[in-house]
């Protein structure tokens, strides 16, 4: 039935790309793997294969995959997207020695895959449970290992319904899982064996950024400015500005820097045309400008990580969309974190509000009256920002957990 309904797929997947950019993308990409990997294995070394579906997860496999390549330079590594989100932004990673998108799960193209790339060990960050894939493996003998994974309850392999997908676990030699719920529903279908909690690695992700994070002048100085606080809102959409905009344009005594999830010129302008107070975009700020406005537009990638160890209070956006974005880049730094309500697949976010470094708020009176709370009681928002930091610190050291396990 799943070799039927994915060539199904497949065929439907291509009928699409027809008229859909993102997916013509993939299209094209799955052509070029072959070539990619035809002619850059490399036979006199062994292959470690690393599997992300999109950019959060390629994250969370990153610390693990630089360790490696720094101590045992003579593996060769592969790293695979199912995403173009992923791919398109990574495909010139030099953490990697080859990069593609993962051909789709049917038989032919993954007999075709393990032939070509002969994978020394297989790593499947977080999700992607493909079964051809993983059944292959199985049988050819290959250690895989799933990275940072993270179950809930209404996933099929907890369904009696889909003892199918329950099978599948049974491919992986060992688990490394985030949190004890995902040993406890795991333990409840009987995987009790060759399953440990390593937390999620994008921890150790965030403190490397952190240590390394670029100096900007500019923001810096803007900063530097305020006779306040200063807010930092990251990876925002047009639901989350219509929270902070307004609560900024009545609060003189706030700083606003605002690093948009999308930066078209058509949501900048829409950001600007809320703001009734001085602002500057980040590309047209210099050292002499900065400080006299009192927002900050950041009109360019890249920066967000870095911004953020310039707040006092970060908002995380996206909360009211399909879920939040990032909330360890911000809390990495020791300052409390607001976010709308949907959060509920993110442990990260629940683990920072059950320490209390983070705020969920589902209304504009919500925030209003969190920000309220953070922005005039100094000690709160320090101890706030001290439980988050907290958090982070406390919550690394997954990659050294999934590397002593490997002794590679």
């Amino acid at each position: 039935m799943y070799q039927l309904g994915f060539l199904l797929y497949v065929y439907l997947f291509r009928l699409v790309a027809l008229f859909h950019k993102k997916a013509r993308k993939m299209v094209v990409g799955h052509r070029n793997t072959w070539r990619i990997l035809r002619d850059g294995i490399d036979r006199s070394k062994p292959w470690l294969w690393f599997h992300a579906a999109s950019l959060g997860e390629f994250e969370q496999g990153r610390p693990i995959i630089e360790r490696i390549r720094s101590e045992h330079p003579e593996y060769g590594i592969l790293l695979t997207f199912f995403s173009p989100s992923g791919y398109e932004v990574r495909k010139n990673y030099p953490g990697a020695d080859l990069i593609c998108y993962l051909p789709f799960d049917t038989i032919f193209n993954v007999h075709r895959f393990l032939n070509l790339v002969q994978p020394k060990s297989a790593f499947f960050i977080k999700y992607e449970f493909w079964p051809n894939y993983l059944t292959t493996l199985k049988r050819r003998h290959i250690p895989t290992y799933l990275i940072s994974g993270i179950f809930r309850q209404e996933q099929l392999f907890f369904k009696n319904y889909a003892p199918f997908y329950r099978r599948l676990l049974g491919s992986f030699t060992h688990l490394f899982v985030q949190n004890q719920n995902s040993i406890d529903l795991l333990s409840s279908i009987g995987r009790t064996e060759e399953v440990s909690i390593s937390g999620d690695t994008r921890f150790d992700r965030v403190l490397e950024i952190q240590a390394v994070a670029k100096d900007l002048p500019v923001a810096e100085l803007f900063a530097k400015s305020a006779k306040g606080n200063v807010l930092i809102a990251g990876s925002s959409w047009p639901k989350d500005e219509v929270l902070f905009i307004p609560y900024f344009n009545e609060h003189p005594e706030l700083k606003l820097i605002i690093a948009p999830h999308q930066i078209h010129e058509e949501h900048l302008l829409a950001i600007e045309s809320q703001l009734k107070r001085p602002f500057i975009r980040y590309t047209q700020a210099t050292s002499e400008n900065a400080a006299s406005c009192d927002c900050l537009i950041i009109d360019c990638f890249g920066l967000l990580s870095s911004i953020y160890r310039y707040g006092d209070i970060a908002y995380i956006g996206g909360g009211f969309g399909t879920g939040i974005h990032n909330t360890l880049e911000a809390a990495v730094y020791g300052i409390p974190v607001i976010f709308g309500p949907k959060y509920a697949k993110f442990h990260e976010a629940k683990e920072l509000l059950a320490c209390g470094g983070a705020f969920t708020i589902d209304s504009e009176s919500a925030f209003t009256n969190q920000l309220d709370a953070l922005n005039t009681d100094t000690n709160y928002r320090i101890t706030a920002g001290k439980k988050a930091g907290e958090m982070v610190l406390n919550g690394s050291g997954g990659t050294n957990k999934v590397l002593n396990y490997l002794r590679l």
